[in-house]
Formats: C-alpha cells, structure tokens, sequence
C-alpha cells in the first residue's frame, strides 16, 4: 500500500477568492512572525518560530483554486533531519459551490514515517482546522 501525503479537508461559508485572502495572511492564522511577501506567484516567505523556520516560494497560484507553496530552506530544530521538508510543497486545493468553500490542504512529501510526521500532523491540523478557519470565519486566527 502506497503511502500517502498528509492531508485534511475543511468547509467555510465563505467564496473561493477571499479564502485565498485569507491564506495568503499568514501572520494572521498560522505564525506571527512571518517576514517577506505571501500574496502573488513567486513571492517568498519566511514563517518563524524561534529555532525552527520554514522559507517558501509561492510557486503556484490561482485565486479562487489552488495554492502551492515551495519549501525551499528550513530548520525543523526538534528532529534529527532538520532539512526533512525542503522540497516539500503545501498545496491548498479551493472549490466554491454558490457560498461554501471546501479547502483541501495536503503537505506533499509529509509522509506517514517521516521524522516529524506525527507533531507536524498534530500542527498542521490545528493550524488549519482551527486558526485558519477562525480566521476566515470570525476575521481573527490563533498564530503562533
């Protein structure tokens, strides 16, 4: 059996573009400190947490659709491969249907097995599930 990418689903009542909006907000649902720029095709981004950092290109976009984020650098402090997710891409997967806007996020090359798998699970999941969908719906997150 295959293993697969690490992956969830949310739905908020919100349309396809402003949830791109949202994500693209960075500082505003997953890390407060986050430098550089999170909003048009190649920009790159730097999210923070003290010892641990991920840098990112935005290497796809298309409002309303689809997001992908590049890993390009990284330091996960906690692991013994602290390189574990360069190259690793975060996609966002958007579908609106009249007022309703499934997310599907999936952490490509976040497999089960992967040193960080279960803490990144636990991260990735509150993140998403939690403070983006607060974000979206409510106009305030719960970053880092």
């Amino acid at each position: 059996m295959a293993k697969r990418n690490f992956q969830l689903s949310v739905i908020v009542n919100s349309s396809g573009e402003e949830v791109t909006k949202k994500i693209n907000l960075v500082n505003k649902w997953w890390a407060k400190k986050v430098t550089g720029k999170s909003e048009k095709l190649n920009d790159t981004f730097r999210v923070d947490f003290g010892k641990t950092f991920v840098d990112f290109q935005i290497t796809e976009l298309v409002p309303g659709k689809k997001i992908v984020w590049t890993v390009t650098d990284c330091n996960l402090h906690w692991i013994n491969n602290k390189k574990e997710w360069n190259g690793t891409d975060v996609v966002f997967e958007i579908a609106s249907e009249k007022n309703k806007t499934q997310i599907n996020f999936i952490h490509v090359g976040l497999l089960p097995g992967c040193e960080c798998y279960e803490d990144c699970e636990v991260g990735w999941t509150g993140h998403v599930t939690e403070s983006l969908v607060k974000f979206i719906r409510e106009g305030y997150g719960m970053p880092e």
